[in-house]
């Protein structure tokens, strides 16, 4: 019997939490928080392959996974969630971010998509950092365009060692939908080792 055909058309839910530490011994992260509205999500992942001949003929192919590029079409941020993920300065008595230097932070990422045929994955992607966020300003006219904001992921693997994944880091895990719920899956960061599908 033929494996059923259908297409990704839905996404939603896009959280946010913070890598606090990421180490051989443990991995932890902070609370888990509402990003921004999602209109889109992509991933690209960086794949490199090379053949090796031997007595004339190809024998091995050698495969690398690289980073993970994750593009997000977003609604427009909070300046406090700008700051947050870009590892910037926002003065709340001043409701002022400052544009000025960075500093080094690491971030989980987590949303669901849906499917055609109304089934769901949920998806955390562990490790990352954002980028500074891309946006596009134009004059107001009688028609009804807008602009959100773009958010580009750097994902990459794990230092911490999962036993779950055979005692190797990990980019992130997707799980089919009827394994889980919303208030399971996103009250906190998953990891191989730490989820649990629902019972039943």
């Amino acid at each position: 019997m033929g494996q059923e055909i259908k297409e990704f058309r839905g996404v939603e839910n896009l959280v946010v939490a913070e890598v606090t530490k990421d180490a051989s011994d443990a991995i932890t992260f902070g609370a888990v928080e509402k990003l921004a509205g999602v209109a889109e999500i992509s991933k690209e992942t960086e794949n490199s392959s090379e053949t090796h001949y031997y007595d004339n003929a190809p024998v091995i192919v050698i495969n690398a996974q690289g980073k993970d590029t994750v593009t997000i079409q977003a609604s427009v941020l909070s300046l406090p969630m700008v700051a947050k993920i870009t590892g910037r300065k926002y003065d709340a008595t001043k409701g002022m971010l400052i544009e000025g230097d960075r500093a080094d932070k690491y971030f989980a990422i987590g949303y669901k998509t849906k499917a055609t045929d109304g089934t769901y994955r949920f998806v955390w992607r562990l490790k990352g950092t954002f980028a500074i966020p891309n946006e596009s300003h134009q004059t107001e006219n009688e028609g009804t365009d807008a602009n959100g904001q773009e958010l580009v992921f750097t994902g990459i693997k794990t230092t911490h060692k999962f036993t779950e994944n055979d005692n190797k880091g990990a980019f992130g895990i997707v799980v089919d939908g009827e394994k889980t719920t919303d208030a399971d899956f996103f009250a906190e960061v998953q990891t191989p080792d730490s989820f649990n599908p629902v019972s039943g």
